[in-house]
């Protein structure tokens, strides 16, 4: 076996330690150990350089390490230390420089010290990574790990059950990547860039997200130039913008940009991680995803996106990942926060060596901790004021608002959020679950917050499946869920109502597959969750039986129509609109290829652009039509004398709906909203008038004649939207006599405009 020839290393110290680095003159920017990262900055006397701050609690010794372009590393301990941080000022280092930590301290995994000065560590505040884990940039063959070198301990053990207590004392430098020092200027932005006149700044209740990978969203599409595609650049490009905006779509919900790193298991199976969900660096821009370059160039890029977006009127919403990182249990690699302090950063177990784990991915960040909270806030901050993001969804947001053990509303980490004056402004929402004990919080986060609302995925999906015996679930669904979020203040947009995320079947997989396929993914499909509530329309998978098909169709359309008119924000997945596919793939966290990746040419295929066509044509109708995005919960009263209920439910006879109505078996729901009795008022106080609708929703499978109400109510019903057609209503349809009859397909919606008397 060939033995690798060490880098050449240099010792040097800060002031007050001699050695090699350049003195700076007198006068020099003082040594601070705030901010925390690196800054470069130029003193009162002209002097430049980078300030480095480390916290690191419990540490014995601090050394930072710089490497030059021949990957030769000189060390400098960090003498100065300041309430557990240490820091030192170094003349002379610029941006672009790649840098990280050496820690020392006790190795004792039983009482949770895991210092090991071996392991080179990323800054948990790097603001770009340059390289990845192991120096791999495309997938390994099977059979290929991570290397060793990159874990604490020796991870190939003979006595397994034992390998995290013994020490791996060999350098890990050649296989990390390294943090990169960034000028306070990059991508060349004016203090005003992110001002809040200059954002989009869509109100919750008229903003329809959508959400997309960078990578998956752009790497075939054939409007992209290649060297563009999977990147922030790709994103950024008019011909991906013009589909966001002849969509309709307000915001992007972006999967994690923030740099993560591969698992070993994936590693070793030749597949790599495609979601990003395995964050090692809450600062950086994920290297991955950038064309421009990787020492500071992706960080401009990223801002270039951004403004773009913005330029279009299209927010950004980041994924992110702060519950926990890619380092794993204990038998996992240590990459930065486990060797700076282990027992700081991460909640360990009543047996100090494990781990708590309330994420289900081998640890949970110690938010209770300050630093470790000062971390969090500090990066939320910085990707609103400095890149210009407009949000965050929070992955197992329930994980962080746990105190001690249990789910806490009133945990350390909401109370910051809350009282924050820059993060209490941008749109907040809770992923409201982790896999602990009490983690299940749907309806229970803050007014400030809003929630993926689970509820009603689940009954949406269960309703057009033929799976519910009333439609009493449907109603509280379909009028912006009061029944989870009429409390405290909150309002209908606290509901993100989505039928489908990054996290289970594609909408159109929703309705061809019954039983997951997840056989690429290595884990003889025991991955990815069993309980999908989908329904194949009669076969499984794909099929050219033309019956089939149809009613395949028909259903993708009623469950995007549903989505539309429900009150509540509505959450698209990139691709839904165009018939995307997985094959059956549930769980595509690790297909890196074009089962993970959007096909382009499906909205040059006549079976599926005009789904695209009824999406934008939705988003359109719901944009023009306050009635459609109400700010505030119905109350089911008239809000004006001799005014009718602001929503009133009927039966199909036409009839409204009576207490025993909502209780008896049935499929066939109507929902009347009245635009005359919208409680709200605009801007200048003026009370809201819209026009009103009737949709009726028919899940069973047989036709069924239903009766439209009669005045007051309508005098006639214009046939905005029906489902059983692939082409629309126009405007050249006669309309519908108020207290005549109509037959509805099975399983359709249909959607009148109530024309009044």
């Amino acid at each position: 076996m060939s033995r690798r020839r060490p880098a050449r290393v240099e010792r040097t110290r800060t002031r007050g330690g001699g050695g090699r680095a350049p003195r700076p003159a007198r006068g020099h920017p003082p040594r601070r150990p705030h901010p925390p990262g690196a800054r470069y900055r130029t003193g009162p006397d002209g002097v430049a350089g980078t300030n480095f701050a480390l916290w690191a609690g419990g540490a014995e010794a601090v050394e930072l390490c710089l490497f030059d372009e021949e990957e030769r590393e000189t060390r400098h301990p960090l003498t100065e230390l300041t309430h557990e941080i240490w820091h030192g000022f170094l003349p002379g280092v610029r941006p672009g420089r790649r840098y990280g930590y050496r820690v020392h301290g006790r190795w004792d995994p039983w009482s949770g010290a895991r210092w090991n000065p071996a392991k080179l560590l990323l800054d948990p505040y790097a603001r770009a990574v340059d390289g990845d884990f192991g120096r791999r940039t495309e997938p390994a063959g099977p059979g290929t790990a991570l290397p060793a070198q990159l874990y604490g301990h020796v991870r190939d053990w003979p006595d397994q059950h034992l390998a995290d207590t013994v020490r791996d004392n060999r350098d890990s430098a050649p296989f990390v990547p390294k943090g990169v020092v960034v000028g306070e200027d990059a991508g060349e932005e004016g203090d005003d860039e992110w001002r809040d006149d200059r954002r989009p700044k869509t109100p919750w209740p008229d903003s329809v997200l959508y959400e997309l990978h960078v990578r998956g969203f752009t790497m075939r599409h054939p409007g992209i130039p290649e060297r563009l595609r999977g990147t922030y650049a790709g994103l950024a490009h008019p011909a991906a913008l013009d589909h966001l905006v002849r969509l309709g779509v307000t915001a992007v919900e972006l999967l994690p940009v923030h740099q993560f790193a591969h698992e070993d298991h994936l590693v070793r199976r030749g597949l790599r991680n495609y979601w990003g969900y395995n964050s090692i660096g809450y600062f950086a821009p994920h290297a991955g995803y950038a064309a421009t370059g990787t020492r500071g160039q992706q960080v401009g890029e990223f801002k270039r996106m951004v403004r773009a977006l913005h330029d279009a009127g299209i927010e950004v919403i980041l994924d992110v990942v702060y519950n926990h990182t890619a380092e794993a249990g204990e038998m996992g690699p240590t990459l930065s926060l486990r060797g700076i302090d282990n027992r700081g950063y991460y909640r360990l177990a009543g047996d100090a060596r494990r781990y708590a784990d309330y994420t289900g991915c081998g640890n949970t960040l110690h938010v209770v901790q300050p630093h470790v909270l000062r971390l969090i806030t500090d990066s939320l901050r910085y990707w609103v004021t400095e890149m210009g993001v407009d949000g965050f969804r929070f992955d197992l947001a329930a994980a962080l608002a746990r105190s001690m053990h249990d789910v806490d509303m009133l945990s350390p980490f909401l109370a910051v959020i809350a009282q924050d004056p820059v993060l209490r402004r941008v749109k907040l929402i809770a992923e409201p679950w982790d896999v602990g004990s009490g983690g299940y919080q749907v309806g229970a986060f803050p007014p400030l917050w809003t929630e993926w609302n689970d509820r009603y995925r689940d009954t949406v999906r269960d309703f057009w499946r033929g799976a519910q015996h009333d439609v009493r679930d449907l109603g509280y669904r379909l009028s912006g869920s009061s029944d989870l979020y009429a409390w405290g203040g909150r309002r209908p947009y606290a509901s993100v109502n989505f039928i489908t995320a990054h996290d289970g079947f594609t909408l159109r997989d929703l309705v061809t597959y019954e039983h997951k396929r997840n056989g690429d993914n290595g884990e003889n499909n025991r991955d990815g969750n069993n309980d999908n509530r989908s329904w194949n329309c009669g076969a499984e998978g794909e099929t050219d039986d033309p019956e089939v098909t149809a009613l395949r169709h028909r259903q993708l359309r009623n469950f995007l129509t549903t989505l539309l008119l429900s009150t509540g924000v509505p959450m698209l997945v990139a691709g839904d609109e165009m018939g995307r596919t997985q094959h059956g793939n549930n769980n595509a966290y690790c297909q890196d290829n074009p089962t993970g990746w959007l096909d382009w040419s499906l909205l040059e295929d006549p079976r599926w652009r005009p789904l695209a066509d009824l999406t934008a044509r939705l988003i359109t109708l719901r944009r023009a039509h306050p009635v459609l995005r109400r700010r505030a919960f119905f109350s089911g009263r008239p809000h004006e004398q001799g005014g009718l209920r602001d929503l009133a439910w009927f039966t199909a006879d036409g009839t409204e709906m009576t207490e025993q109505d909502w209780y008896t078996p049935g499929a066939t729901l109507g929902m009347y909203l009245s635009g005359n009795d919208i409680s709200q008022r605009d801007e200048r106080g003026v009370r809201i008038v819209d026009d009103s609708f009737l949709a009726v929703l028919h899940a069973a499978a047989r036709p069924r004649e239903i009766t439209l109400p009669g005045p007051p109510w309508a005098q006639t019903y214009e046939l905005l939207v029906d489902t059983a057609r692939e082409e629309q209503p126009t405007a050249g349809e006669p309309p519908c006599p108020a207290g005549g009859t109509r037959t509805l397909e099975g399983r359709s919606v249909v959607l009148f405009r109530a024309v009044p008397g």
